[in-house]
């Protein structure tokens, strides 16, 4: 059972603002960058565009603190952890992190998502449905211990 990712990228110049920080919207694409590979690693599809109605994950709940800056050229790792599965939606935890050359990581966010799952009807309008067997079957709530607050924060 899937139930946390990591993933680990440089920040770009265009994500940053006149101040040379990064822009606070950024962290949510973060937090999307993170939800796409661990769905990618569980093997299931972010977007079902097979036969049939379109599906997906529309969020309900998004959030997102800040607590040190990010810059250009620093390198970042998006912790990923379900902190709940639901008849018809995931909760998500992030910690995004900034890396240093030693290693060393200092937290630069924390957020939340709620996303349910969902599918386009014939009119355009997004109706919730039941998480299907092959999603319960592959994601799980993350233990208590990988919830919990990274040791040094």
């Amino acid at each position: 059972m899937h139930y946390e990712q990591k993933t680990t990228r440089k920040i770009e110049f265009s994500e940053t603002d006149m101040a040379g920080l990064v822009h606070f919207s950024n962290y949510f694409r973060y937090m999307e960058s993170a939800e796409r590979d661990f769905f990618e690693t569980a093997g299931l599809n972010l977007i079902q565009t097979e036969a049939g109605p379109l599906r997906g994950w529309p969020r309900t709940r998004a959030e997102c603190k800040f607590s040190a800056p990010l810059h250009f050229g620093d390198t970042i790792e998006i912790h990923l952890a379900v902190v709940a599965v639901k008849d018809r939606s995931i909760e998500f935890r992030f910690r995004i992190f900034r890396l240093d050359n030693e290693g060393n990581r200092t937290q630069a966010g924390k957020g939340h998502l709620t996303t349910i799952y969902a599918e386009r009807l014939p009119s355009g309008e997004l109706r919730s449905i039941e998480l299907p067997p092959e999603i319960r079957e592959k994601i799980c709530p993350a233990p208590a211990e990988v919830l919990a607050r990274p040791k040094g924060l």
